[in-house]
């Protein structure tokens, strides 16, 4: 018999409105009125998790695990759930760190501050052929195999979020490429994403730098940057940025 905490926890209900929401492919989309109706819930449900609910204790630079000689990696990650549906889990940021900009395709995702805070930078590609950067010109040049990834694409957003913050979503279309920065110390998030990474489903993680038309590339939190200039550059994973793994200790989850 399933212990009573794992019928009514948060998580658990959260995890039970994951899949209601995203189970069936052919009615996720943003035009159908029973996916709103799911997405809507989940949203609620994922406005009032916090950290206590996971069993998660914020923390400090003070209270974060002693790195080994080995550096400690800047970002962990908990696993709490994954199906064929959707994946669940914690994202736990260290003073100063970033998950880089990258992108999740083909994918719908929500992820709720539970301590901290968090500033999140989403971008979207714009509808224009492969080949709309000739002509375009970028300090310093770039090489031809540099050239054929760019795609032009416009900054949406640039939002801070905290534990009483609603959840920032995002789509296929939507937000679907960003970047985020713990702020003022560390912070952690649960991170829903459906459905999960599968590189053998064409759903595999790619990284992008940010260059801007007529001008040197800049750094991506710059805001003086004009839409309709902005180019994406896939580039590999960043050297600096790389993700742990450390158990989940709340509530399990039972689908």
């Amino acid at each position: 018999m399933m212990p009573r905490d794992n019928m009514t926890s948060t998580v658990q209900n959260i995890a039970r409105q994951a899949l209601a929401t995203f189970r069936n492919p052919s009615v996720v989309g943003d035009h159908n009125k029973v996916f709103l109706e799911n997405l809507s819930k989940l949203k609620s449900l994922m406005a009032e998790v916090r950290a206590a609910d996971l069993k998660i204790a914020p923390r400090t630079t003070e209270s974060a695990p002693v790195p080994s000689q080995r550096a400690a990696p800047p970002v962990t990650y908990m696993h709490i759930h994954e199906t064929d549906t959707f994946s669940m889990g914690v994202f736990l940021l260290k003073t100063g760190a970033s998950i880089p900009l990258h992108d999740h395709p083909g994918m719908h995702g929500m992820l709720k501050v539970i301590y901290g805070k968090v500033r999140i930078s989403c971008f979207d590609r714009l509808d224009k052929p492969r080949d709309g950067a000739s002509g375009v010109q970028f300090t310093p040049p770039l090489m031809p195999f540099q050239s054929s990834s760019l795609r032009p694409s416009v900054l949406r957003s640039v939002g801070e979020y905290t534990e009483e913050n609603g959840p920032c979503v995002l789509s296929p279309q939507k937000d679907n490429i960003h970047q985020i920065d713990a702020v003022d110390g560390a912070t952690a998030f649960l991170d829903i994403l459906s459905p999960p990474y599968d590189p053998d489903e064409g759903r595999d993680c790619h990284y992008y730098k940010v260059l801007h038309a007529r001008s040197e590339a800049v750094d991506r939190k710059s805001e003086a940057q004009e839409q309709g200039d902005l180019w994406l550059m896939e580039i590999p994973q960043p050297s600096e940025f790389w993700c742990g793994g450390e158990p989940y200790p709340g509530p399990q989850v039972s689908l």
